[in-house]
């Protein structure tokens, strides 16, 4: 008798008591936008409490703003960070009434048993109504969600519905005289190519293209029929475009790669491998090269008080006045070496090289001390940049340049300020495209991107492989550090093939 009733108990407490996970909590009334499109698996779904996890609500900051008649009608689009710091979006139905809410307004939408589905490619909240929505506060800001354009385009679904800038976009091609952003135009960012979308009434259409520009907009997905969804950016009114340039500036020479460690002795057997823009006749039109080193043994010491004209053994330049290059090739400055990897290997003296000059035993071209090593091997920074002239002065911006790490007596804002000046390149912005503050110079404010030391004494040929548009006067496809292992016995085929930057 005393089993039974010992049974009987064991029964009652097992299934006569409610079990709960997560004893005395109380489940949110707020659903994460994350986890409410992985709701959607390719069928509509009817938002019940259930499918939610007990939850009914979402609460999110809208991003939607009629005003510029550019957004698909109708829809109040919505975004939050609640689930696991992702930033997602959602676009819900709410007709005419979609217009009387603000970007900034903070609100919390009842989505309960709204039908989530697919419309023309959007994925949408339908069967709500405004009684739906409750407004808890307006003008709130909204953070800055910059995104390169490969990522929206690699993931779509991922960015639909939510606020980005494009930063650095330019219409390829290149805007003409008249031509307006009304229509479907190719927006590059330097990361890929995305659609910008401008309804023919958009209150903006008739605004002329800019040659460089933010664009703060909403991605979109459309429907392109059998299954295939390409996203569209839509800017919201004219002050989502932020001008830039208006100004084309086209580099004439570009710096494609270097070797600044050989296989053995580095003197004088260091080079830098740049490809011209255009034709390109030296004799007619000398240009320069400099590199620069601060070590902590380099002096002058302390930071740069003429830039890349510091000279000693903080900056070398190699004039390039003789020679030609034709647009597209590559050509080749450095030691007078010309081997491919040091003593020894491979001879690249049929290359085009435009300055071979053995900077181990003669200083520089109007600055720089003779040195054993041109390009630094590890450590503090250095940097190399070509000029559109042998005259190299405090002032003088570099048709491109290119860094190597990040530390030593770089830039001080001072006052006086001193640094090296960088120009529009994929890595560096005169003025900061976010913030609009000028930054000329290496170190300052978001021009902090650089390239990788390699490990020592290897034979790494640090190949920078991209794609620049001399029509476009951009890269439109940024630079990445391709490292090639080379041997004594590498041919300049290896430097100079696949992983190389090419031009569009």
């Amino acid at each position: 008798m005393k089993n039974v009733i010992l049974y009987s108990c064991f029964l009652f407490l097992f299934f006569g008591c409610k079990r709960d996970n997560y004893p005395g909590s109380t489940i949110s009334p707020y659903i994460a936008i994350y986890d409410l499109r992985n709701l959607y698996h390719g069928s509509d779904v009817k938002l019940t409490r259930d499918r939610m996890y007990g939850s009914t609500k979402i609460t999110a900051m809208v991003i939607s703003d009629h005003s510029g008649g550019n957004l698909p009608a109708g829809l109040l689009i919505v975004q939050d960070m609640r689930r696991l710091s992702q930033l997602r979006g959602i676009s819900i139905d709410l007709g005419d009434d979609a217009k009387t809410y603000q970007p900034g307004d903070s609100v919390t939408i009842d989505v309960e048993n709204g039908i989530l589905k697919p419309v023309g490619g959007i994925l949408e909240i339908m069967g709500l109504s405004k009684s739906s929505v409750t407004k808890i506060s307006s003008g709130n800001a909204i953070p800055v969600n910059r995104v390169p354009s490969n990522l929206i385009l690699a993931n779509p679904g991922n960015f639909e519905s939510i606020l980005s800038v494009i930063v650095k976009g330019s219409f390829d091609p290149l805007p003409s005289p008249g031509d307006v952003l009304s229509g479907d135009k190719t927006l590059n960012d330097g990361f890929g190519n995305l659609t910008l979308h401008t309804e023919a009434g958009a209150s903006f259409a008739d605004s002329a293209e800019a040659v460089s520009a933010k664009y703060y907009g909403i991605v979109f997905n459309m429907d392109a029929g059998k299954g295939t969804m390409v996203p569209q950016f839509r800017i919201r009114s004219a002050k989502d475009v932020v001008v830039l340039s208006s100004k084309i500036q086209i580099a004439s020479a570009i710096i494609t790669g270097f070797i600044s460690d050989v296989k053995g002795a580095d003197q004088p057997y260091e080079y830098v491998q740049l490809m011209a823009t255009k034709d390109i006749d030296f004799a007619a039109t000398p240009y320069s090269v400099v590199v620069t080193n601060n070590a902590n043994a380099s002096t002058p010491a302390g930071y740069p008080a003429k830039g890349w004209a510091t000279g000693g053994m903080r900056s070398f330049k190699l004039n390039l006045f003789s020679g030609t290059a034709k647009k597209g090739s590559f050509f080749y400055v450095g030691g007078s070496g010309k081997m491919i990897n040091g003593s020894g290997s491979t001879s690249m003296a049929s290359s085009n090289w435009i300055r071979a000059f053995d900077y181990s035993a003669n200083n520089g071209d109007g600055f720089g001390t003779k040195t054993t090593g041109l390009m630094a091997n590890s450590g503090n920074a250095f940097g190399i940049a070509i000029f559109a002239d042998s005259a190299v002065t405090v002032n003088s911006v570099p048709e491109d340049c290119i860094w190597i790490s990040t530390g030593g007596s770089l830039f001080t804002a001072g006052p006086p300020a001193q640094g090296y000046l960088v120009p529009n390149t994929d890595f560096y912005d005169i003025i900061n495209p976010i913030t609009l503050q000028s930054q000329p110079y290496y170190r300052q404010g978001s021009n902090t991107l650089a390239f990788a030391y390699n490990t020592a004494d290897l034979g790494y040929f640090n190949m920078l492989g991209g794609i620049y548009s001399p029509t476009l006067g951009k890269w439109v496809k940024a630079r990445i550090q391709n490292n090639v292992l080379l041997t004594k016995t590498s041919a300049v085929t290896d430097i100079e093939g696949t992983g190389s930057t090419t031009l569009q």
